[in-house]
């Protein structure tokens, strides 16, 4: 068998709690090279603030050494600029993943771009969490003739799972168009980060949303209804059913905004009823309550907990 190329570059657009996270298991665990793109000047600060915050936290519980986390910080550099048009992103790359907002027109467009200035040699990934990896390629392989179908066979879902330093599972998700080759790659990258790799179909909401998002819709619709307080249905699932945290502090954790458009996207793909995002869902990401990230959401956090 053939080895496997290896990635030697890399590129995540999107430095939000995503793509920062991806950043970071690149850097430390794939000991991979990589720019971090981002457009706002704030958000990417942040984001390199956090990553040295990390990796600090690593060194002091003995997880890593200090010139391990110094090697793995100096693999990161940070890129302000829109790579959708352009703005600094090189083309000496063997993987991109984009982790930018769960919004199809945000992202198509970004892999028609991504098909016409990359190298065919280089991964086009994405994060998605629901959108379909086909579309995404029919968008990077819009080009006539061989081009075209060079860039939509290397498309591929490469999907974490939040947080990313933590969670220790890597979805694969191939569009129709993929080449088998970058399927290969994908996984080998995975399990470079020292992930767990499964592979799922295109399918809407492929493995795990497919799952995960109907059962935190109707834990909101079961709070919407009065059933009971968002303590007690937390509290069923974590000590009746052994799950780590409840439906609606894992809904906080991975952002209500993000919920509710992942919602969107299943209920538009399929036409499917159960996917019909809760009244509540809606309500509170209009409130600005969008979860742990902002402050407010089934609960209330404090900054920076």
């Amino acid at each position: 068998m053939a080895a496997v190329a290896p990635v030697r570059r890399a590129a995540i657009i999107g430095a939000g709690q995503m793509g920062l996270g991806i950043a970071y298991v690149t850097a430390l665990h794939a000991r991979v090279p990589l720019t971090l793109h981002e457009p706002s000047p704030t958000v990417l600060s942040s984001a390199l603030k956090r990553l040295d915050g990390l990796l600090s936290r690593d060194v002091e519980k003995g997880r890593i050494s200090k010139d391990e986390a110094d090697a793995a910080r100096g693999r990161v550099r940070g890129v302000e600029g829109d790579a959708a048009k352009g703005q600094g992103l090189e083309t000496d790359v063997d993987l991109v993943i984009e982790a930018i907002p769960e919004i199809p027109d945000l992202k198509t467009a970004l892999f028609k771009h991504l098909g016409e200035a990359l190298p065919p040699s280089a991964i086009l990934g994405s994060n998605t969490s629901s959108i379909s990896l086909t579309k995404l390629a029919a968008a990077a392989g819009s080009a006539k003739g061989e081009a075209g179908k060079e860039s939509a066979a290397r498309v591929v879902g490469i999907h974490f799972f939040n947080p990313v330093p933590q969670m220790k599972l890597v979805e694969i998700i191939p569009a129709l168009q993929t080449s088998p080759s970058v399927v290969e790659r994908a996984v080998a990258f995975g399990k470079a980060c020292k992930k767990e790799v499964t592979t799922s179909s295109d399918s809407p909401g492929f493995i795990a949303n497919a799952i995960l998002m109907p059962m935190l819709n109707e834990a909101i619709f079961t709070l919407e209804r009065g059933v009971a307080t968002a303590e007690d249905i937390d509290k069923t699932f974590r000590l009746g059913m052994g799950h780590p945290m409840g439906p609606l502090a894992l809904a906080d954790l991975i952002g209500l905004d993000t919920c509710l458009a992942i919602q969107r996207v299943l209920h538009n793909e399929t036409g499917d009823s159960k996917y019909r995002p809760a009244g509540l869902l809606v309500r509170m990401v209009d409130a600005g309550w969008v979860g742990k990230k902002g402050g407010k959401g089934f609960y209330e956090y404090s900054e920076g907990k």
